[in-house]
């Protein structure tokens, strides 16, 4: 099972925590844990364990078999010819001539890693290995033409572009870390939409003939969409994920969110009131990648709707979200200091 490269600190704080001096405070969409720091600082690098051909010489016509095991990545691809892989695998090869293959395995925070091994085929010319994977240009389809959009994706970096306009007397609603703010995270209630996107997990899409389900590995939160043309529950109860329905505009899938609390934060950190209306737009661009553009609506915070957009790489090594358990029983302030 390959390891997460982010872990978000919730319930079992060790003692040593209690005793560093807390960090300064964070922008508010940092995923902070109860030490007040950022918890991806903490994220272990990727590492290539392993990454051999058994045998590493061979005659043309024969096969040999790729091994490989990895830690802590966000991706892997290993090239020429052969694109997204698991962790840990193996897969039989007969190359038609003398190959050197690379392994790129993705971590955190921009960090990656190679390796290359060479399996010599007698009597051919060597081909090198491309530092580039093949884009699959064509997304897969669903039986009535519609693009599938199922599917693990990577979570968002953190929101750095988000300058929304308040109304007058509206500024009360952006959010201020205190130095004794454990953080967005460390309560481990729901994130809401968007935010729960800009979470450093992993989420997925699951797509039926008439409803999408999103589902996210963080908190395990979930969102069953109808695309059969229902409409929004004619007075919805505020819920933290809302009320969502979704239509098909040609190959983009839009999502219509309404029907929220007021309890969660939007990214760059602000908070909402009941109001808050959200559309979001799926888009898959090619074989690896989803589009995703959300605008955001709070007729009493806001002035006008602003916009998020984000592409997603798909983790053609993960076939599903994996399970998460946050739990909060403790009041972290004393962490802090007097």
């Amino acid at each position: 099972m390959p390891i997460r490269a982010f872990l978000i600190v919730a319930a079992c704080v060790p003692l040593a925590i209690a005793q560093t001096p807390p960090a300064p405070a964070q922008s508010a969409d940092q995923p902070l844990g109860p030490s007040g720091r950022i918890q991806a600082r903490f994220a272990p690098p990727p590492r290539i364990n392993k990454f051999v051909a058994e045998p590493d010489s061979i005659q043309p016509g024969q096969s040999f078999l790729l091994v490989w095991a990895t830690e802590n990545p966000a991706g892997i691809t290993i090239t020429p010819g052969i694109g997204t892989v698991a962790a840990r695998g193996t897969r039989k090869l007969t190359p038609k001539a003398t190959t050197t293959y690379a392994i790129t395995v993705h971590g955190a925070k921009d960090t990656l890693v190679t390796k290359t091994i060479t399996v010599t085929v007698a009597g051919t010319v060597p081909i090198t290995a491309d530092a580039t994977p093949e884009v699959k240009k064509d997304g897969p389809r669903m039986a009535d033409g519609k693009p599938d959009l199922s599917g693990v994706y990577n979570g968002a970096p953190r929101a750095t572009d988000v300058t929304p306009e308040f109304k007058p007397g509206a500024e009360k609603f952006k959010v201020v870390r205190g130095p004794k703010d454990a953080g967005l995270y460390a309560d481990c209630m729901p994130t809401g939409v968007p935010q729960t996107y800009f979470v450093p997990y992993q989420w997925q899409i699951v797509q039926g003939r008439d409803k999408v389900v999103i589902l996210h590995e963080y908190l395990h939160l979930f969102r069953v969409i109808p695309t059969d043309g229902s409409p929004h529950s004619a007075d919805p109860d505020p819920t933290w994920m809302g009320d969502s329905v979704g239509t098909w505009e040609g190959d983009t899938l839009v999502v219509d969110t309404i029907g929220f609390n007021d309890k969660t934060e939007l990214p760059g950190g602000f908070r909402h009131t009941e109001a808050l209306h959200v559309v979001e737009r799926f888009h898959r661009i090619d074989f690896d990648h989803l589009q995703w553009d959300a605008t955001i609506e709070d007729p009493s915070v806001f002035t006008k709707p602003w916009t998020l957009s984000r592409t997603f790489a798909l983790r053609g090594d993960l076939e599903k979200v994996d399970e998460y358990v946050c739990e909060n029983n403790r009041d972290y302030k004393d962490l802090f200091g007097k």
